[in-house]
């Protein structure tokens, strides 16, 4: 080979060489480029994805569904208004935001506890959707306006607040209609009781803590036409003080079975215990709590459906789903449950309330069928009348046989 032949073989050689590593350097890196990792509560496993990592979580978002509402993150946010261990509210959440991680572990989850129902909540979900969250679970009733007011500045995120009463084009609501073991366990509560005196400890007068107060009372009366339900406000979602006042106060009054509509039950299940009165749960099973005492408990049962909420936002799908408007599970699909029977309920009582249950789900049995009546006397729902989800999730009175004045 000649010089001048070997000098435009080199020449070549160079130029491919370089072509190469250009073309090399355009392509999308692998390394990460977020550079923020999670401030926001505990992150998951697997970390998340990075940089142009993908955010299949699962495969279950593909690139058809590109720009949709709650795709394309690399995370997703819970926030709690509590704890996660206090045998209720915010812990039925949490062990729901668990099978989430487990579900999709290519998907990093951020949680936050004891978030305020005031513009701090913002300022957590803000963080979140900059550590890269495109689906965020407010959980508490009021974290909704400062949801609905991150979601209008996000609209590509999606939202599913518990509870909420309000939507938005990117944002639903859930919840169950958890009045339906709440009027069971009051038919139990009713059999139980010795004074035909009950107590309720509530938080705030919000519709679906009155709700849940008729429920109850319903359940008791319909099978013991005697009883009381006495209702005391603490004003607060979870303050142990309060509801050890409440108990023992109530206790004192002649009532032998109490339950509650707190976030945190702990107080109330094991004041009961002490004084020696029987228990009714709510949100989690705290069965453990009162060994003796324990009679049954109204718990959400999350796991499946924040799930397949994440997977229909992940693929897409949040947009005409049953999941962007005001979603309600039932008793018949598991959504809401009753736990297990205390060791002391008698084999009667749980067979009774079996069928109660049973005619529930068939249909059969509507817990405010008609005629429903007001502490006053007034018929609300008349005769045979079987009220919608909406009449009964905008409730501002109590029922017959409800003892307590509702704070204005």
């Amino acid at each position: 080979m000649t010089k001048a032949k070997r000098w435009v073989f080199a020449a070549l050689a160079m130029t491919f060489l370089l072509s190469f590593l250009l073309s090399a350097c355009s392509q999308p890196g692998s390394g990460s480029t977020s550079g923020s990792g999670s401030t926001s509560g505990s992150g998951s496993s697997g970390g998340g994805t990075s940089g142009g990592g993908s955010a299949d979580s699962g495969g279950s978002s593909g690139e058809a569904s590109s720009g949709a509402v709650g795709t394309g993150g690399s995370a997703v946010g819970f926030i709690f208004v509590g704890a996660r261990d206090d045998y209720g509210y915010n812990q039925a959440a949490y062990i729901g935001s668990q099978a989430v991680e487990e579900a999709f572990p290519d998907l990093k989850v951020l949680r936050v506890e004891n978030v305020p129902e005031t513009a701090e909540a913002e300022r957590v979900m803000e963080q979140m959707i900059n550590d890269g969250a495109n689906i965020i679970f407010p959980t508490s009733y009021g974290h909704l306006d400062p949801a609905l007011n991150v979601a209008a500045r996000h609209p590509d995120v999606a939202f599913f607040h518990q509870g909420g009463l309000k939507t938005a084009e990117n944002l639903g609501t859930y919840f169950g209609t958890i009045w339906e073991p709440v009027y069971l366990a009051g038919v139990a509560a009713g059999k139980m009781t010795k004074t035909n005196k009950l107590g309720y400890i509530v938080s705030v007068p919000i519709p679906q803590v009155l709700l849940n107060v008729n429920a109850f009372q319903r359940g008791a009366q319909s099978v013991n036409p005697d009883v009381t339900t006495t209702v005391v406000f603490t004003g607060s979602w979870c303050d142990p003080g309060q509801q050890a006042n409440a108990a023992n106060s109530l206790i004192d009054g002649g009532v032998d079975v109490l339950t509650q509509h707190q976030d945190c039950t702990k107080t109330v299940i094991e004041t009961a215990e002490r004084r020696g009165a029987m228990s009714v749960g709510y949100h989690a099973d705290a069965s453990s709590l009162a060994p003796e005492g324990w009679i049954v408990g109204s718990v959400w049962n999350w796991p499946d459906l924040f799930v397949n909420m994440t997977k229909t936002a992940l693929e897409g799908r949040f947009d005409g789903s049953m999941y962007d408007g005001k979603y309600r599970g039932t008793l018949a699909d598991g959504t809401v449950m009753l736990t297990d029977f205390g060791k002391n309920v008698p084999d009667d009582v749980k067979a009774l309330v079996g069928e109660m249950k049973q005619a529930i789900i068939d249909g059969a049995l509507h817990p405010f069928a008609g005629p429903v009546k007001k502490q006053d006397g007034e018929v609300v729902f008349a005769e045979g009348v079987i009220p919608t989800i909406d009449e009964l999730e905008s409730m501002d009175w109590f029922v017959e046989g409800v003892i307590g004045t509702i704070p204005k």
